[in-house]
């Protein structure tokens, strides 16, 4: 446990973290990167500065998922922990059902709506976007929505 009492870890147990800051910039992702790499219709992620997260047991495995970003995961069991981005290079985007409390934080907002799948909806009235959200913090360069874009509707 630390200050905010934000810790986490994988389905195994073999990772475990903590975050010194409460996440902000919380969010659903309906990409179809996110979709295949949790295996469920939307993920949910909230921002810290990297230094903010401490590994307490192992490290993630990366892998390069797009020209935009890694996915950092369990090697073991295979849970998706956390997306770091090139254009935000000093914030990790923690996945908030990693969390040991995931209701500690509540996401505010859609992306990617583009992508999402027909038989799923959320019960709430949050602001939906179909691609980046607007005032993404660092930015995405508009090559790199480009050409993910095409990746995340098919």
């Amino acid at each position: 446990m630390n200050e905010h009492g934000l810790t986490g870890g994988c389905l195994c147990g073999a990772l475990r973290y903590s975050l010194s800051e409460t996440p902000g910039d919380v969010g659903y992702c309906h990409c179809r990167m996110c979709q295949r790499a949790s295996g469920a219709p939307v993920m949910a992620f909230g921002t810290v500065p990297l230094n903010a997260l401490t590994w307490q047991d192992g490290a993630p495995s990366r892998y390069r998922s797009s020209d935009l970003a890694e996915r950092w995961f369990c090697d073991r069991c295979g849970s998706s922990i956390a997306i770091h981005a090139d254009y935000q290079p000093d914030t990790v985007d923690i996945a908030l059902t990693t969390l040991d409390d995931p209701d500690a934080v509540q996401p505010g907002f859609h992306i990617w709506t583009d992508s999402r799948v027909e038989w799923f909806d959320t019960a709430d009235h949050h602001p939906r976007f179909a691609g980046f959200r607007p005032g993404t913090l660092g930015g995405p360069p508009q090559q790199g929505a480009v050409t993910t874009a095409s990746d995340r509707s098919s």
